[in-house]
């Protein structure tokens, strides 16, 4: 089976030279989607490879300056790549892991190895994209990328930034059909004598990283492809049915748990979204569950990737910014220090235990994600400051965090992205609002609470 070219768009400037493709490798540079099955740009590579009589390779470059990341998130990346590098060495595919700043050793990686064709997955965010602008620059060769983590591509499901679910939704499910197709094996490597799998030490790896290490792992999420499709399979199970009505209560252990292993590219949504389909859970349930992962998750990849100011104020759409405007000088009942926020001491136990849930677990549950986020909106002393303060904790803790839906839902919450304006009051202006009235009307806050508070701390 061939990619759909709707998949595939290339980055580079042909026009302006470029050396030919026979019989010469083609790389993969995988950055977002981490996986060996299913995995469109992994299958693109190989394919072109083939066709041009050239062998395949596949490097990841490690940037241990990425913003926001630190041990947590690195840890999960390695330990997902070793096990990346050990499913490719079984297809006969070579892996290196290259260490710096991209821009500077993606270009001489490609020299060094006589690269015929680069091949990269889709990526909305703004640090990603400028790498691949600056490499593209800096290469002669053609430069290709494939959306793979998405079921329907960003780039062909619209044009512009959606208003909502609601305008974005039709125009995705019309592309279902034509996207949401079995995925083939990846088919193993001829090889090459000149390329041999890199004897890598993860381990010694991650010992020499200078990032931030106050941040411990969260020992019960394993990262990898197989842990994912654990997770998955898991729920399915025993967690779809009663998905559609259930969700949201945070006192309820209904969440699929596939967020980080979706963040990381250790899972295809496309795998998840066949899988569920095929299921014999209910078809309410399964809806449900397929709104978010389809609909709600490709709206944040638009989102992020026609609005380049997808986390600041200046993203906001023009009814919100003005409404947080005429409220800036707004008395404040609460305010709190950032390092208040961090440390879960606030008046408020509920938002509490859901900070807290996030520094222990590396997650939070996502009815309690928008309260959590609402409120520090209602505790700051400006919507920037708010931002800064959400972006900032979501990012450090969250093993989904530095993600496109992380920031969409966060905008969502203090800026009205993707909503409607509500019914006019202090702080918030038209900004909808979330209480903790509201929150115990809806959920048994006391079991939440309970929950968090048997949490253990996480390993340093």
């Amino acid at each position: 089976m061939q990619v759909n070219t709707k998949r595939i768009r290339r980055l580079d400037n042909i026009s302006k030279g470029g050396r030919p493709l026979e019989n010469r490798p083609v790389a993969y540079w995988m950055s977002r989607d981490q996986r060996v099955c299913d995995n469109w740009a992994l299958i693109f590579a190989s394919q072109l490879a083939d066709k041009k009589r050239g062998a395949l390779i596949v490097f990841f470059c490690l940037y241990d300056g990425y913003p926001g990341a630190n041990f947590r998130h690195f840890s999960f990346l390695l330990k997902g790549l070793k096990e990346v590098c050990s499913g490719l060495e079984k297809k006969n595919i070579p892996f290196y892991l290259l260490k710096g700043d991209p821009v500077k050793k993606v270009p001489l990686f490609l020299i060094k190895n006589n690269i015929g064709a680069l091949v990269t997955d889709f990526d909305p965010l703004r640090i990603k994209r400028k790498w691949k602008s600056a490499i593209r620059d800096l290469i002669d060769i053609p430069f290709l990328e494939v959306d793979t983590h998405n079921i329907v591509p960003c780039f062909q499901a619209s044009s512009k930034q959606e208003y909502g679910a609601y305008t974005i939704r039709p125009r995705i499910k019309r592309m279902l059909p034509e996207f949401l197709e079995p995925l083939p094996v990846i088919k193993k490597n001829v090889g090459d004598a000149n390329f041999r799998q890199d004897k890598i030490d993860f381990d010694d790896i991650m010992h020499g990283l200078k990032t931030d290490r106050s941040v411990g792992e969260v020992e019960d999420i394993i990262p990898g492809e197989k842990e994912a499709l654990k997770v998955l399979r898991s729920f399915i199970e025993r967690r779809l049915e009663g998905y559609g009505s259930n969700r949201n209560n945070p006192a309820e252990n209904l969440q699929s748990g596939l967020s980080p292993y979706l963040h990381f590219g250790n899972i295809s949504a496309q795998r998840v979204a066949l899988e569920v389909i095929r299921c014999e859970a209910g078809e309410a349930d399964k809806q449900a569950f397929l709104e978010e992962l389809i609909t709600r998750r490709e709206l944040s990849d638009n989102y992020c990737y026609y609005n380049r100011s997808y986390d600041s104020f200046d993203g906001f759409p023009d009814w919100a910014a003005k409404t947080l405007d005429k409220h800036r000088g707004d008395r404040r009942e609460h305010l709190y220090t950032a390092e208040e926020l961090e440390s879960s001491s606030t008046h408020d136990d509920l938002w509490n235990a859901a900070q807290t849930e996030m520094v222990v677990k590396g997650k939070m549950h996502g009815y309690m994600r928008m309260y959590w986020a609402k409120k520090i909106l209602e505790w700051t002393a400006s919507p920037e400051e708010a931002l800064e303060a959400a972006i900032y904790l979501n990012d450090k803790y969250s093993l989904d965090g530095r993600d496109a839906n992380g920031y969409t839902g966060i905008a969502w919450s203090i800026g009205g992205v993707h909503d409607r304006a509500w019914g006019e009051r202090p702080v918030f202006g038209k900004i909808r609002y979330m209480s903790y009235k509201g929150a115990r009307s809806k959920f048994d806050i006391k079991e939440y609470i309970n929950r968090i508070g048997n949490l253990g701390e996480p390993k340093a």
